[in-house]
């Protein structure tokens, strides 16, 4: 199994959705029934298409917020093939030791080596993903995705878990709007 760090050329899937959004406007659609954007819900993953230069871009995303609206984490992956791998970014939470990284445990499996951060924006910090073929069979045969952290400043632990109910299905409606 693989998880790597994608190459500086990867542009942020969060920031690439907001960018085609923009653009979408002035594009001739490219998508399903000539929308000019789609978002579709699968369980717990939502898929998001806005046509991009008359190519559709997609990712398929799942947001967890506090009652307060205030955004916990961001899982966001982009896969123009389903079964060779996905590109994508976490957006975690401010207050979290940024020098240990992240860490991932898919289902009852034992956590991969850290992860590190990227960068850190005003709605979070970015901890940028890559997975192969291997890993997505993993995250599709798995229930939950536990992403491990510190809290900055002492040794305390955290762990946020993103559910991966729908996620195979978000995963190839992505991969089948991107071609």
């Amino acid at each position: 199994m693989t998880i790597s760090i994608p190459s500086a050329a990867l542009g942020c899937a969060l920031w690439a959705a907001a960018s085609a959004a923009a653009l979408a406007q002035d594009t001739p659609a490219t998508l399903p029934g000539g929308a000019s954007s789609l978002r579709e819900t699968f369980t717990d993953w939502e898929v998001t298409c806005t046509p991009r230069e008359g190519t559709p871009l997609c990712a398929l995303s799942q947001q967890q917020r506090q009652d307060n609206g205030q955004n916990v984490l961001t899982v966001e992956l982009t896969s123009s093939d389903a079964s060779a791998g996905a590109r994508g970014a976490m957006l975690l939470p401010f207050g979290l030791a940024l020098g240990k990284g992240v860490t991932l445990r898919i289902g009852e499996a034992e956590p991969g080596a850290p992860l590190p951060f990227s960068t850190c924006l005003p709605a979070g910090c970015l901890v940028p993903l890559e997975f192969d073929a291997e890993t997505l069979a993993a995250l599709r045969d798995a229930g939950t995705l536990t992403l491990g952290a510190t809290v900055n400043g002492s040794d305390r632990a955290v762990n946020f878990t993103v559910s991966l109910a729908g996620f195979s299905a978000a995963l190839e409606r992505t991969a089948s709007l991107s071609q």
